[in-house]
């Protein structure tokens, strides 16, 4: 701690007329923020003190004065953060059997397919991509495992190819939005299942037509607990 004597006040003039009457504000406590600390100032009458401070503990005070809500939550929500990149729901969705296309050249009639599929973690954010992940049932513990989504157009973490799809800005219609867009060999289409480890196309063409998905097939990603510190990494 550092101690100052005989500071000349510091003062911020309102840009207000002068005939109102309004004093100046008086300078109470100044952050400095230096490439490895972070220093606080407090001018107190004509003293002044100076401190290391935590840059944590900064960040914990000014959280204080936040008031935020999620509002309400699509239906199914699992979890809902505020990461550094803006606000992420995990929304679970069931297994079903759906119709999806598969678009490998412009120009040519897309292949349609009636597949069944497991359950899902879609990681969903407004205007973007979701991240997905395949379940074999609806999560109730952090420690439950998750899976490589058994899906075209999804890269190895889990990020899905958008390309140029424009997703929508609530979130409730970014699920069924993925589904309805056509789908490309873009991504990672290796390790996403057993029966077929080197194409998961060819595990949908094997599934075209059948009635439940084959949940002993899934190949494992992590675990639940792994998801939710993806965001709060960021």
């Amino acid at each position: 701690m550092i101690t100052k004597a005989k500071n000349s006040k510091r003062t911020l003039q309102w840009a207000i007329p002068e005939e109102l009457g309004i004093p100046p504000d008086t300078l109470r406590l100044r952050l400095d923020f230096f490439h490895q600390a972070v220093e606080m100032t407090l001018f107190e009458g004509d003293a002044v003190e100076s401190r290391m401070v935590s840059a944590l503990d900064v960040a914990i005070v000014l959280a204080g004065e936040l008031r935020f809500s999620s509002g309400l939550l699509p239906e199914n929500t699992l979890w809902w953060q505020n990461t550094s990149a803006g606000p992420v729901w995990a929304v679970y969705e069931p297994p079903k059997v759906r119709k999806v296309a598969i678009l490998l050249k412009v120009g040519e009639p897309p292949e349609r397919l009636a597949i069944p599929l497991p359950g899902f973690i879609f990681l969903c954010s407004p205007g973007k991509a979701p991240w997905v992940y395949g379940v074999r049932k609806k999560p109730t513990r952090e420690d439950d495992n998750v899976y490589k989504a058994p899906l075209l157009n999804i890269f190895g973490n889990g990020r899905s190819c958008g390309g140029d799809n424009e997703y929508p800005q609530r979130v409730n219609d970014t699920i069924e939005n993925f589904f309805i867009s056509f789908f490309s060999r873009d991504g990672e289409v290796s390790g996403r299942s057993q029966k077929f480890p080197n194409d998961v196309q060819r595990l949908w063409s094997y599934l075209n037509g059948k009635k439940h998905f084959p949940m002993n097939d899934m190949v494992k990603h992590g675990t639940v607990t792994d998801l939710i510190m993806m965001g709060a990494a960021e």
